[in-house]
């Protein structure tokens, strides 16, 4: 008789059918993940690509108003303040007022003339600033000719806002219009822009 089979050998059909099924469907399965990452691989360039357009199109406009939104203000400040609200009459109400307290014994020619010597000072302060936020402006700018003609582009916008402003007030009745002003505020710009030249020559 022969050797009797070793019942560890044999194995059962259905046992073999299900071990098969359990194959396929790993392999099957490892076959849709792998797919599945294929998939995302793709399209993350095509999603960064958008992103980093959209990022590129944020900093170009947040660029913007970091350069020009601060003259902007500046300059919408200054034509407010050009209007009755700072008149003189106004201005002496908050200037004058302190000045007695802190010159008991000064005379009213004396007061005013601090008072007319503040004014002129703003005049010229607050120009000065808009020539620098100018400047920084143009300088920072992303054209050429803006980068390369800061200086003559700020200087030609402080005197044309300085003039346009005296003539504006020409048209408000507590104002009185002054070409010495302008001549002022021209100054207060004009000193501003040849420090920072001064500065980027050194």
């Amino acid at each position: 008789m022969g050797r009797p089979l070793n019942s560890k050998l044999i194995t059962h059909p259905t046992r073999l059918r299900g071990a098969t099924s359990s194959a396929f469907l790993s392999n099957a399965s490892i076959a849709v993940i792998s797919m599945s990452f294929d998939m995302v691989e793709s399209t993350e360039p095509a999603l960064s690509a958008t992103a980093n357009r959209a990022a590129v199109r944020r900093s170009g406009l947040a660029g913007r108003l970091w350069r020009y939104a601060p003259p902007i203000v500046w300059a919408a400040l200054i034509f407010i303040g050009s209007s009755d609200l700072l008149s003189s009459s106004h201005t002496s109400s908050f200037i004058i007022r302190p000045l007695h307290l802190l010159f008991p014994n000064a005379s009213e020619a004396t007061l005013a003339a601090i008072h007319f010597t503040i004014r002129k000072a703003g005049h010229f302060s607050e120009y000065a600033i808009l020539g620098w936020l100018t400047a920084r402006a143009f300088r920072t700018s992303s054209q050429e000719w803006l980068h390369k003609g800061w200086f003559w582009l700020a200087l030609a916008f402080v005197v044309c806002y300085a003039l346009f402003d005296e003539f504006r007030q020409s048209f408000v009745p507590s104002r009185t219009p002054s070409i010495y002003d302008s001549l002022i505020d021209i100054s207060g710009g004009m000193t501003a822009l040849l420090v920072i030249a001064w500065r980027r020559r050194d």
